[in-house]
């Protein structure tokens, strides 16, 4: 079985050891993936709004490796406040709605940054 790894170049996947993605044969997996901008910083906005920087994140990182938001079955939602829980669905939904992978939403203390509310994990599967 061939093993593919993505780097988004930032710091972070040298630092602690890991890869922004992983496909090994058909399956693909997203590393938790926050709401930042080309330098890593957190981006301006709610739950929602980083809910759809985070998905696009992970669109843009599926593509790298062959595969779409289609190919997605599985997501992991971490955030800092489950009261979010509807704006953060809405983005969830505006992505997913037609694909509706399993999904899990945990509300955790915190994340790596404090102006951070929203990380998401996805598995896919592809063709092989």
């Amino acid at each position: 079985m061939r093993r593919r790894t993505v780097s988004s170049g930032t710091a972070w996947e040298s630092k602690v050891g890991y890869s922004r993605a992983v496909r090994a044969g058909n399956i693909i997996h997203v590393a938790g993936t926050t709401a930042t901008d080309e330098n890593g910083d957190p981006i301006d906005g709610g739950p929602y709004e980083q809910t759809e920087q985070a998905l696009a994140t992970i669109a843009s990182t599926l593509e790298a490796v062959g595969a779409g938001i289609e190919d997605v079955t599985r997501t992991r939602l971490f955030v800092t406040d489950i009261d979010d829980w509807e704006a953060i669905g809405r983005a969830h939904e505006a992505v997913f709605g037609d694909v509706r992978p399993a999904a899990s939403m945990v509300e955790v203390d915190r994340l790596i940054d404090p102006a951070l509310c929203v990380e998401i994990e996805a598995d896919a599967v592809v063709d092989a």
